[in-house]
């Protein structure tokens, strides 16, 4: 097996001086970890593509996002117990590459680096849009350039410097759906002054057509719409590789992960379904969260939404463009990228590994302005089912690599998968049950995704298998380590 990347901190590794090429630094503090692990759940589709969720199954959407979020806290569990054990910047890649062997690790860290690069694209495409709206001198195309060119900046000055933006951005987003969260609250219960009381109550989940207006199968349709909206949530395990205190870092992120979905997903949503009835005509043309300010009598409602989106877009760029580059450095240092790609500078910033994945970036927003119904299409549908491939081999991994870590290390069990091996076995099965439903669905584009993702995923482990074979060591490692 190829050997696994350790962490090195400044003044512990080679040399003693954080000198470059020696590894990547803690430059991440406490406060930045704990607002990268809530903001890591609050993406912009949350915002943006919660209308389509609710137009297709009602008030039952909450049952969707319910589902969806238990899926999550699951394999963010499983994830969480191998990276307090041995936390590396690679997350659930390192830990393939251990649990399963290198064919596991090279596959699925590649397939996740390149669903980052084409979130950049899409990303700073809808960022540009609301930039343009408010600025229209500059054109869309400009204010993507902008925003890729300041957010690469801000990674490769330090990690601490991405920390500060995450922490700020994150922050906004917090504040906004809190916000959001208590004075729909005091609306639906009657007791905010300019509220359209007449609309707001607990009856919109029950009248116009039931709870589940469409049937309960509109529940899975539902998932289909809004699981994609839930990735992100790891990024907080690949970033407590460079805090102060991984271990810990790493326990409260997946400790708290069930409070941040129930909070900002289930309780925003709910206000949302709440203050309208789920077939109210301005929930389609507003979008979700628009038309429920408007509801609760906010001047200015989509101006005030559009910049809680942009901060989310710039939060997702500003996280993807970093995740992409350590999970880069990460295939680097295992000998599963070019070696440039495991450099670092004297700040402990993987230099390399940033550039080539923010081009990659440029590249699909090339794509997105030039061919957005062709190349850019396939790069979004070939990537979409990315998550579900990560959520699966956590489960793989953590079913061995659980074994392996009370063999070797058991006090290293800081946090610990509920009922394992059969809730692990369960979480796969659910997955694998969600792509399955995926290949029925061809209103959404479902099977699409799938496929092609499936066409792109089926490429990169031949490469993966073909290169393993050359090294000699075919199938997963007789043993493996759990790390320092």
């Amino acid at each position: 097996m190829t050997s696994q990347p350790t962490l090195t901190k400044a003044g512990t590794g080679p040399g003693g001086t954080g000198d470059p090429g020696h590894g990547l630094q803690a430059g991440l503090k406490n406060r930045h970890l704990s607002m990268i692990a809530i903001g890591g759940v609050i993406g912009a589709g949350l915002f943006v593509g919660s209308s389509s969720g609710i137009a297709t199954a009602g008030p039952g959407i909450l049952l969707s996002y319910a589902l969806v979020g238990t899926l999550v806290v699951l394999v963010m569990r499983m994830l969480g117990e191998m990276s307090a054990a041995n936390p590396t910047s690679g997350s659930f890649s390192a830990h393939a590459d251990r649990a399963l062997g290198p064919w596991a690790g090279f596959s699925i860290g590649w397939l996740y680096w390149f669903f980052w690069v084409v979130v950049l694209a899409v990303e700073a495409t809808a960022g540009a849009a609301i930039l343009e709206g408010w600025i229209p001198a500059v054109p869309q195309w400009g204010w993507a350039l902008i925003v890729m060119v300041v957010l690469t900046a801000t990674n490769l000055v330090s990690v601490g410097s991405y920390g500060e933006f995450e922490f700020w951005f994150a922050g906004i987003k917090v504040v906004a759906i809190g916000a959001f969260i208590v004075i729909g609250g005091l609306a639906i219960f009657g007791v905010l002054p300019g509220a359209d009381s007449e609309q707001a109550g607990l009856s919109n989940l029950t009248e116009h057509g039931g709870f589940l207006p469409n049937g309960p199968g509109a529940i899975l349709t539902g998932v289909l719409l809004v699981v994609f909206s839930f990735m992100g949530s790891e990024i907080a395990t690949l970033a407590a590789g460079e805090s102060e205190d991984p271990q810990r870092a790493v326990t409260k992120s997946t400790n708290s992960i069930i409070w941040r979905i129930a909070v900002f997903y289930l309780g925003s949503i709910f206000v949302v379904v709440a203050l309208l009835p789920w077939d109210s005509p301005a929930i389609a043309e507003k979008g979700s969260y628009v038309a429920a300010l408007d509801s609760l009598g906010i001047a200015h409602a989509g101006q005030i939404m559009n910049f809680i989106v942009l901060t989310s877009v710039l939060s997702c760029l500003n996280s993807g463009l970093y995740t992409a580059s350590r999970m880069a450095f990460s295939l680097g240092e295992r000998g599963d990228a070019p070696k440039a790609f495991a450099r670092t500078t004297g700040r402990g910033v993987p230099r390399t590994a940033i550039l080539v994945s923010v081009v990659f970036g440029f590249v699909a927003v090339f794509f997105n302005y030039k061919f957005p119904d062709s190349v850019f299409l396939f790069l979004v549908n070939s990537s979409g089912a990315v998550a579900l491939f990560v959520w699966l081999v956590i489960c793989f991994s953590q079913l061995r690599m659980r074994k392996i870590i009370q063999r070797e290390a058991p006090e290293k069990l800081v946090v610990r998968m509920w009922l394992y091996p059969y809730l692990t076995w369960a979480t796969a099965a659910l997955i694998v049950f969600v792509l399955g439903y995926m290949l029925t669905d061809t209103e959404h584009d479902g099977r699409k995704t799938v496929l092609l993702s499936l066409l792109v995923a089926a490429v990169v482990l031949a490469i993966a298998v073909v290169r393993q074979k050359r090294r000699g060591a075919v199938g997963a490692p007789d043993k493996v380590s759990v790390g320092d």
